[in-house]
């Protein structure tokens, strides 16, 4: 009598293995839960909400640890920019040649939560020295924010774009046409800042569930091998294991496209590096 319930448990376990654990064969999503936040809430908001109220816990945290002193948002008045210098009064001025680089800090979180047309400001922490003119430590740098979007499907991550327009030296602001090179000590390219992209870790995902569906299925092929009655059926665990590991890495590229990718937020007082693209002049 105990072989026999031994050997129904067994039993039992094949068609809970089969039943439950087949997220190799197919993405299980339960949207159920998922409908009924949507119907009552909006889940962008909550989202954006709690993005924002963690970016100020941790700016407000490391202010109070002095890990780096928060400014506040300064807005330009593009009034006072002045405008694009002439040929002819170039000559009265002292130019910052194209290309030259600048070290800056953050003056304000940056997320890729910050709408577009947000004016973001930038202080150097280095001087640069040129021909006939020294950029001093603590300048300040304008711009703005050009493009902009959250986290996307496809495992896109989170993105920000900023164009730098302006410039302040010697207590007046001139033109400047900058993008930024580097943020947080990372290389960006074409101007774009991005969050991490996670469709291959996505991908990846989906195939170690596969992998781990077949070495159940392998233990389960094991405890049935030692039991004289359930012997002749013990390959089939196995063999089911074997087409989920199957199926999760062929439909892996596919179920990864539902993944989103990394969110992207920089604290004040973030490293960027700007670039200058065009030569700017200033007095």
């Amino acid at each position: 009598m105990t072989g026999f319930r031994k050997s129904l448990n067994i039993i039992l376990s094949i068609f809970l293995l089969i039943g439950t654990h087949m997220p190799a064969l197919c993405y299980e999503l339960d949207t159920s839960v998922d409908k009924e936040i949507q119907r009552k809430y909006n889940s962008k908001k909550l989202e954006q909400d709690y993005l924002n109220n963690t970016i100020n816990k941790e700016t407000t945290s490391k202010g109070q640890n002095n890990v780096y002193k928060t400014t506040p948002n300064i807005q330009l008045d593009y009034s006072a920019v002045l405008p694009e210098i002439t040929k002819a009064e170039k000559k009265f001025y002292r130019k910052i040649p194209q290309w030259t680089r600048f070290s800056v800090k953050s003056d304000q979180t940056i997320s890729n939560y910050t709408k577009k047309g947000t004016k973001i400001t930038f202080t150097s922490t280095q001087p640069v020295y040129k021909k006939n003119i020294t950029i001093p430590a603590g300048t300040k740098f304008y711009g703005e924010v050009v493009n902009s979007h959250p986290p996307q499907r496809t495992g896109n991550g989170g993105l920000i774009v900023i164009k730098l327009n302006a410039i302040s030296y010697n207590g007046q602001t001139y033109p400047f046409n900058g993008k930024i090179t580097k943020a947080t000590a990372k290389k960006v390219f074409l101007n774009k800042i991005k969050g991490k992209r996670q469709y291959l870790s996505g991908v990846g995902k989906q195939i170690d569930k596969g992998e781990n569906f077949y070495k159940k299925s392998r233990r389960l092929s094991n405890k049935m091998a030692d039991n004289p009655i359930l012997i002749i059926l013990s390959p089939v665990p196995t063999v089911v294991g074997l087409a989920g590991y199957t199926g999760a890495t062929l439909l892996s590229p596919l179920t990864a496209l539902t993944v989103k990718g990394g969110n992207l937020s920089l604290p004040a007082g973030s490293t960027f590096e700007i670039k200058l693209i065009d030569e700017a002049y200033v007095n």
